[in-house]
């Protein structure tokens, strides 16, 4: 029983570590590409990106289906129209050593099925550090141009693209439909230029600078401003540029787009990394910034086999700079408070300047960092602790806000103590908990912490959730602190023009607003009452539920009703309350609804214990039946991408397969819009099986699981 505890309590504190990781990466990805402002460094979300990644590879079974590793960007900000990309402008893997680049390579070999002496060709371009843009061409002529946005929907930003010089507005000789992608940027002279114009705001950063140029909604001001494009990569075209990387950018470049005259062709890791310290050696004198180099397989006909995995493409890789350094003083610790009660600490430093920016703060992640300690004890920094007035070294690599490296204890003051990390929230005073295992301290005020009410409130407004116009983060601020026309709960929103209409305080006559945009408002809202299943499902805001995770429970319980009547089922079964397996929850065969909800792809026993503990606590169920009330949910059917013979089925491969790699071979399956599972299950459609196919076949054939070999699945695949 022993050994059983102690993995549970592994599972858990992964489960933590996980969830912890996720929303700061999400909130970093909404600062730097909604809002552009970024909240952390460059390296810092690298970092974060690379534990998380580790953790889920670790913890498959953990994995969060909207995990922010299955994410691309943020979404689009107000102020333009949106875009809906015809193929996903995807991210890129990062490597940060010449050993992850070797293992790039020998991963393509591998799911090539490449022998070590066969020809494999790469290119190596400088990393822009800017703002990626798609220019749509029909015909030869520049129709449209967005953002990446998150990826799948961007922002309409044609009319400012237009003033960019370096964009054609026509093409001679270019294929009927083209689209080019690059990215964005500002010299660093042309920065320097806008900021001591005195023209509007003072921006961090080129980067800053280029994205808030291009984002504006007077094209005027984007003509003013001195900013470049170049291209690097095309989306949908209606006839092939070249057979290779290197040839298409060629034939960008003929056709009149500025592309980098530094990318190069690498025939070897080796190769590669040679070029990545070549361009790194030139970055001072460039002119522009960059923080990396980016290696494509050259051959576009193995960019096809190799694919996508969720968010980047196999063929890929983003080999990132070291960051910069430099040290400061510490001048105070701070706490501050998020949606699920995490207390989140913040240095305040004496402003330096880093890389070129100068920077004033800095996260500290949790007590444990500031401790000098990981979360299993170990030691960081030798074990140094970090206390307010010492002198820290601190990095960034292109952002404003830099982790802290290290501390000097020479220059540490006398009398100094050790930083006492409150055991209270310093917003409601409910006591912070730091669960076994966790690795972050919360308040258990829940919504009777403003903080934590506060921050689900704008959560349950926000763009991927209900998205009422008018109502956004400031507005919720105002309201909370209201005492004629209060916000408390979501309910409340629904209910405020009533009340409006019954108040003498109206609406109408506070600061902000007058009969008109307080109408507006309550217009606004009353259009949100008919709400999609998946948005109200992310809009609860509940620990490790997100956009992806809502939307897959959406499709498959296509009602809120059945959503409802499975968490309360799974919350009286065996599965969900026996008292020793609280962490690694079982399917056992008399748990049918924990079953059911555990067994949807990309939905984990983490995240099911969330969503049934929450709808378990009194005052947080009645406040979700109080909202509900005021709603019209409605159901979702489920999303068929496209139409094959094995589109919505579920498939599992055993045993090996001799002439298409088993990565290529999911790869294949998923594009078919079939779904992949790792076991088999009375839920799985079909068995694909090669030789030495064991207990998956065996158990296929005791639940009559249709199973056919490597040469049935080929022709299924259309790959014969």
């Amino acid at each position: 029983m022993a050994g059983k505890g102690g993995s549970d309590r592994q599972a858990q504190d992964a489960a933590d570590r996980i969830a912890d990781l996720s929303v700061r990466i999400a909130e970093a990805n909404t600062a730097y590409h909604t809002h552009d402002a970024p909240a952390i460094s460059d390296a810092e979300y690298d970092e974060l990106k690379t534990k998380l990644a580790a953790l889920e590879e670790a913890h498959p079974e953990l994995a969060m289906p909207d995990s922010p590793t299955a994410k691309v960007g943020a979404a689009p900000a107000e102020g333009f129209g949106k875009v809906t990309h015809a193929q996903r402008m995807m991210s890129l893997a990062n490597a940060f050593d010449e050993g992850e680049v070797t293992e790039f390579v020998a991963g393509i070999r591998k799911f090539l099925g490449l022998k070590p002496d066969a020809p494999l060709a790469f290119t190596a371009e400088p990393k822009i550090d800017g703002l990626s843009l798609s220019l749509r061409y029909e015909g030869g002529a520049l129709v449209q141009a967005a953002t990446r946005g998150d990826g799948a929907v961007g922002e309409n930003v044609t009319a400012n693209a237009r003033t960019i010089s370096d964009i054609p507005q026509q093409l001679e000789g270019a294929p009927e439909v083209l689209e080019v992608r690059g990215e964005v940027y500002m010299a660093h002279s042309d920065f320097e230029a806008l900021n001591a114009s005195g023209e509007g705001r003072v921006f961090a950063n080129p980067r800053n600078a280029a994205a808030g140029s291009l984002r504006q909604i007077d094209p005027a001001v984007t003509a003013r401003r001195p900013l470049r494009f170049f291209a690097y990569g095309w989306g949908e075209v209606s006839a092939p540029l070249a057979d290779t990387q290197s040839g298409a950018v060629a034939r960008l470049a003929e056709l009149g787009f500025q592309t980098n005259p530094l990318m190069k062709r690498c025939e070897s890791a080796e190769e590669m990394v040679e070029g990545w310290a070549g361009i790194e050696q030139q970055r001072a004198t460039l002119g522009y910034d960059i923080d990396g180099v980016v290696y494509k397989v050259d051959d576009l006909a193995l960019q096809t086999r190799l694919g996508f995995r969720s968010t980047t493409p196999r063929w890929a890789l983003a080999h990132k700079f070291p960051a910069e350094l430099a040290w400061t003083r510490l001048n105070k610790i701070e706490i501050q408070v998020g949606r699920t009660g995490a207390l989140s600490p913040v240095a305040r430093l004496e402003p330096v300047t880093v890389g070129g920016v100068v920077v004033s703060n800095a996260t500290l992640h949790n007590e444990d960092y500031i401790a000098g300690r990981d979360n299993t004890g170990a030691p960081i920094r030798e074990g140094r602790d970090i206390r307010e007035g010492d002198w820290v070294q601190v990095y960034r690599a292109g952002d404003v806000i830099p982790k802290i490296a290290d501390v000097d204890l020479s220059r540490r003051p006398e009398g100094s103590a050790p930083f006492a990390f409150p055991e209270v929230c310093p917003e409601c005073g409910s006591e912070a908990i730091r669960e076994p295992g966790d690795s972050v301290r919360r308040c258990m005020g829940g919504l009777v912490c403003p903080a934590q009410a506060v921050e689900k409130l704008k959560h349950f407004v926000s763009r991927a959730a209900f998205d009422i116009d008018g109502l956004g983060a400031k507005q919720i601020e105002m309201f909370f602190a209201d005492t004629d026309l209060p916000i408390r709960e979501p309910a409340d929103i629904f209910t405020l023009a009533q009340r409006d209409a019954k108040n003498l305080g109206k609406l109408k006559n506070r600061e902000g607003f007058g009969a008109r945009s307080a109408q507006k408002l309550f217009d606004a809202i009353e259009e949100r009452r008919a709400i999609a299943l998946s948005r109200l499902i992310f809009a609860l805001g509940i620990r490790h539920v997100g956009e992806v995770a809502a939307g897959v429970l959406a499709r498959h319980f296509g009602t809120w009703e059945a959503l409802v009547q499975a968490i309360d089922g799974a919350a009286q079964e065996p599965a969900f309350t026996a008292p020793d397996d609280r962490t690694r929850r079982l399917a056992l065969p008399d748990s049918p609804h924990w079953s059911e909800m555990t067994g949807i792809d990309g939905i984990g026993a983490v995240l099911v214990t969330s969503l049934v503990t929450t709808f378990q606590q009194e005052a947080e169920r009645a406040g979700i039946e109080r909202l509900v009330a005021q709603l019209a949910i409605q159901p979702e059917a489920a999303r068929v991408a496209v139409d094959t013979p094995i589109t919505g089925k579920t498939l599992v491969f055993t045993g090996t397969l001799e002439r298409m790699t088993r990565a290529e071979a999911k790869a294949r399956a998923e594009a078919m819009g079939a779904k992949v599972a790792g076991s088999v299950s009375a839920k799985t459609d079909l068995l694909i099986a090669g030789p030495g196919a064991g207990s998956k076949a065996i158990k296929a054939a005791e639940l009559g699981v249709e199973v056919i070999d490597e040469d049935a699945w080929l022709r299924l695949a259309g790959a014969e």
